[in-house]
């Protein structure tokens, strides 16, 4: 944020992502279950900067590719920072960003 108090155009789009695994284990465990209602939020353990999981995503995969983050259409300044993070009632599985990507490496 700017010292305003506004997110700037270099700040993170943080996301807290789910491995394919732990998003198909968690629908296991709604679907087989009791009915609850709203089942709460689902999140990977750690939070991430999404363009930088981009580079790192496709440099595991082999991919040399320039990404630069804009500020632009669904992603604009009012996406920066924690806003698309859980909130407090979430299911936080286990699969690390990191455990993820070298998996697919």
């Amino acid at each position: 944020m700017d010292r305003a108090g506004r997110r700037g155009t270099d700040s993170p789009l943080l996301i807290q992502p789910v491995s394919p695994a732990d998003v198909a284990a968690v629908l296991a465990e709604v679907a087989t279950g009791d009915p609850q209602g709203r089942h709460a939020d689902v999140a990977g353990p750690d939070p991430h900067d999404l363009v930088d999981m981009a580079r790192r995503s496709n440099a595991a995969l082999g991919r040399s590719v320039k990404l630069l983050p804009t500020w632009s259409t669904v992603f604009g300044p009012e996406m920066a920072g924690d806003v698309l993070l859980p909130g407090p009632e979430v299911h936080i599985t286990p699969t690390s960003f990191e455990d993820w990507l070298a998996s697919i490496a």
